[in-house]
Formats: C-alpha cells, sequence, structure tokens
C-alpha cells in the first residue's frame, strides 16, 4: 500500500555537474538549498544582495549588475542609526555611508561577473505581495523597519510576474545565452498576508512560471518544491516550531528530489566521496591523541588533498 501520492518530477536535459557554475537567487529557501550545494562542494553563489521575494525586485538587481548600473548616494538613505538601500536586504545595511556604497558596488561587480560565468540559474519565488514607496513609487526589496504608512501594500498581477521573469531571462542572455533556468516556487508560507492572501500569492507565481517556462522550451524548468511541501510532504511534523518553514527533515527531502533529477548521475559517486569526508570531519574522538584517530586523521587528509587536487575549488 502506498501512503503517499508521489509529485512526477521530469529529468533535466542540462544536469549540474562539478563544472557547472550556478547562481542562486530569491527566498529564504534559495539559502537552504544553497547550503546543500556547498555541502557537496558545487560551484554556487547564493544571494549576493540578501533574500529577494518577490520578482520585480529581482529583476531590478539582476538588470543592475548586468548593464552595471551603480548605486549611488540617491538610492540609499538613513535610518536607525545605519545606512540601508531598498533594493537588497537589510543584513547588508551599514553606519558608514562610504562603506556601503563601496560595498553595494563591489557586489554589483562581482555579480556580473558571475552572471556572465555561470551555466544554471536557479530562482525562488516567495510571494506576489510587495510594498510599494510611496514617495518615489517603487516595488521595495525590503522595507528596513521604516514606518508602515510611507508604503503601500499591493499584490502583483500575472501580468507583471511574467513580465519580470521574461526580463531576467532576456536580460541574462544577451550576456550569456548558454545559461539555463530552474525556476521554483518556495514553500514557505507567509501567513502574515493572510491564508486566503498567501495561497493567491503563490498561485499567481505558479500561473506566471509555468507560462514563462512554456515560452522558454528547453532554456528553462520548473522545479515543483512547493508541490512537493505541500502534497507529498502534507504533515505538521515536516514544519519548523514556527509551522511555516520546512523543518531539516523537509529541506533534506527536497534536496533529494532535485538532485536526483538535477544533477548529474554520473556525479552521484564523487558526492557520495564528499559526503564521507563532510561526516568524517564531525567526528569528535574520546581521545584526540591516540594512534588510531591520528591514523584516521592521516587517511582523512590524504582523501581531500586527493580531491582538491583534482578539483581546486572545493574547500573543507
Amino acid at each position: 500500500m502506498k501512503f503517499q501520492t508521489q509529485i512526477p518530477i521530469q529529468k533535466s536535459d542540462f544536469p549540474i555537474d562539478y563544472s557547472s557554475k550556478v547562481l542562486s537567487l530569491g527566498s529564504c529557501f534559495s539559502d537552504n538549498m544553497a547550503e546543500k550545494f556547498e555541502y557537496f562542494k558545487f560551484e554556487n553563489v547564493v544571494n549576493p544582495f540578501g533574500i529577494i521575494f518577490n520578482p520585480v525586485s529581482l529583476e531590478k538587481l539582476i538588470r543592475r549588475s548586468i548593464h552595471k548600473t551603480y548605486f549611488t548616494e540617491k538610492d540609499i538613505f538613513f535610518h536607525n542609526e545605519a545606512w540601508h538601500c531598498y533594493e537588497v536586504h537589510s543584513e547588508l545595511s551599514n553606519p558608514n555611508k562610504k562603506e556601503f556604497l563601496s560595498n553595494l558596488n563591489q557586489l554589483i561587480d562581482s555579480t556580473n561577473w558571475h552572471i556572465e560565468k555561470l551555466t544554471h540559474c536557479i530562482i525562488t519565488l516567495g510571494t506576489s505581495w510587495v510594498y510599494r514607496h510611496i514617495e518615489t513609487n517603487e516595488i521595495v526589496a525590503n522595507c528596513h523597519k521604516v514606518p508602515q504608512k510611507q508604503f503601500v501594500k499591493e499584490m502583483l498581477s500575472i501580468a507583471q510576474i511574467e513580465s519580470s521573469l521574461q526580463n531576467i531571462i532576456s536580460e541574462t542572455q544577451l550576456v550569456n545565452p548558454n545559461c539555463n533556468f530552474i525556476f521554483t516556487v518556495s514553500p514557505v508560507r507567509h501567513i502574515k498576508d493572510g491564508f486566503v492572501e498567501n495561497t493567491l500569492s503563490k498561485a499567481y507565481l505558479i500561473s506566471a512560471l509555468h507560462k514563462v517556462v512554456k515560452m522558454s522550451l528547453s532554456k528553462c524548468n520548473y522545479f515543483p518544491s512547493y508541490e512537493i511541501m505541500m502534497d507529498e510532504l502534507r504533515d505538521y511534523r515536516f514544519y519548523a516550531e514556527d509551522m511555516l518553514h520546512p523543518n531539516q527533515t523537509a529541506i533534506d527531502y527536497i534536496w533529494i528530489k532535485f538532485f536526483e533529477n538535477y544533477v548529474d548521475e554520473k556525479e552521484f559517486d564523487l558526492m557520495n566521496q564528499v559526503c564521507e569526508i563532510q561526516r568524517a570531519l564531525k567526528h569528535r574522538p574520546f581521545n584526540p591523541n591516540s594512534e588510531s584517530h591520528l591514523k584516521f586523521l592521516e587517511n582523512l587528509n590524504q582523501k581531500i588533498n586527493t580531491l582538491v587536487k583534482k578539483y581546486p575549488h572545493f574547500q573543507f
């Protein structure tokens, strides 16, 4: 008997391997997946401008990076003893104005370089709900705890989301026509927007994504992380304490579904070797000076050196 429905996932025609260069952008769930890439030592850059939840803000940052439209003083503001930018996450905020602008523009340079070199861009969309700054009439990525009266909350239409996604693809392919896109919708529920409102938000994202993926054909895929969480893992034991975010078991399960279908099978053996080393590095001996442990460390270092010689980007 089966006690679970399985989400059918089509294997990618452009799988990720250890020569791939991956850029992961979007919601906090993109960080969860990026941690897995890091664990298995794939070349992956994640959210250089911090977590970004909506597609319009992602489009702005990708466009800025591709065209090297640097941030200036008019793009930043001072609030609560720090300088902020409405286009980036508050984790980048800085009390030093000059340093803040310099850091932002260095990120534009590095992201531009990565976009031109990457093989895969993984974009995780979090919500269709956005906040528009009343004074500038611009959609913001982060409100930085500025009083709510300075913003109006609105929901992006399917057409707006579709337009942003198409612009992301077309702008990227201008400088990197070989880039492949993997889109997904975050399984994290944004209950602060309301239960019904969250469902509507996710539905808009999925509707727009499927239109874009269908139009873009071979260069774009849709990975059903949201559907896996809502269907295969439809139980609160797969949620964190806040009952909104997937817990580690759910993240591990979704990752397995991802790599089984989006990572080249020829890399599975190497992934197992990396995993063995990672587990060994976490080993805590009863006697660190024992002969057996010293031999264990010697063998471990040999394994690490062997892999690093073959794959110089590996760092353990």
